[in-house]
């Protein structure tokens, strides 16, 4: 089977943890890269979370830390949801492999030019790399197959009204992903909040019993605790979703859309405007908006990652 090379990019963060479980544990994936960008906590943070994920799924790729602030705006961190590390909850091993010398950009620029075919990209934190990316190197444009985005939502916001978080870090660099013609995935809140995993679901991950699976469950349960104070009977799983999409399509349904990002608003900062199929606007759909998910064949997809893991253990 031909595998699909890929880079993730993230803020980790518990659930850019768990997407980067269910992307080690397919086949289907060659991790080519790594790269960490600040948003769910700061920079040193995430990139230390980072290497601590790599070591525990045993990816071997190299790793790069991005810049330390959104393009254009100061830096917001969600330690209200993911604690004081990132990455709260159980112990995680200690990195055994060095930081690449590179920059974020840098790297993805490298692995871009020297592969063969072309790279998707999961970008699971606010877009600043992607958009440094494109800005520094826009020939590298046509090396790029596709980005599957966790960010936005069409319908609401996480972080306030009209904005989730991810976008309402660095607009800015949103817009320019948004704008740059390569085919975008957007997994936003419309389908996040719907892929819910409940306690019984991680009871079924802890019942897997190894290592992997057991941290896993660990996660989920310090993110049970924190959404039950804000009414939810479950965690959506917002992160693992950019990765799922690739991984099984047909238990998500997708819509064609042209996406604007708001970047002045005074309320509607970071906003995702979407158009369906351009019929409004006007304007070529840039985007494949993902609107609703099977969400028993996602919560199984997920225990079968974790059983991909059986044998697999590190020490911490």
């Amino acid at each position: 089977m031909k595998k699909i090379p890929l880079i993730l990019d993230g803020d980790p963060g518990h659930d850019d943890a768990i997407a980067w479980v269910i992307a080690k544990a397919n086949p289907l994936f060659d991790i080519l890269a790594v790269t960490s960008v600040a948003g769910n906590q700061t920079l040193k943070k995430t990139t230390y979370n980072a290497m601590r994920i790599c070591t525990l799924l045993k990816i071997q790729a190299p790793i790069a830390k991005g810049r330390e602030v959104p393009l254009m705006s100061d830096l917001i961190t969600a330690g209200n949801f993911h604690g004081e590390s990132g990455l709260d909850g159980p112990a995680l091993p200690e990195p055994v492999m060095n930081l690449s010398s590179l920059s974020s950009v840098s790297l993805m620029a490298k692995v871009l030019k020297e592969s063969e075919e072309a790279v998707t990209i999961v970008a699971t934190g606010p877009l600043t790399n992607v958009a440094e990316l494109l800005l520094a190197h826009p020939e590298l444009k046509e090396k790029i197959e596709r980005i599957s985005i966790m960010g936005g939502g069409l319908k609401n916001g996480n972080w306030t009204p009209a904005a989730e978080f991810n976008i309402f870090e660095d607009p800015e660099a949103a817009a320019i992903v948004f704008q740059s013609g390569i085919p975008l995935i957007m997994c936003g809140l419309d389908v996040t909040e719907k892929a819910i995993v409940y306690p019984e679901d991680g009871q079924k991950i802890r019942s897997v019993k190894n290592q992997v699976a057991t941290i896993v469950a660990d996660w989920l349960e310090f993110f049970f605790k924190h959404h039950k104070e804000l009414g939810w009977n479950g965690s959506p799983l917002h992160d693992p979703c950019a990765v799922a999409v690739l991984v099984k399509p047909e238990i998500f349904e997708m819509k064609e859309a042209y996406v604007q990002i708001e970047t002045k608003g005074h309320y509607t900062r970071g906003a995702t405007i979407g158009d369906f199929g351009g019929k409004l606007s006007g304007k070529t759909c840039n985007a494949q908006v993902v609107v609703n998910v099977n969400r028993a064949a996602f919560v199984q997809l997920l225990v079968d990652s974790c059983r991909a893991y059986e044998g697999h253990e590190v020490k911490i």
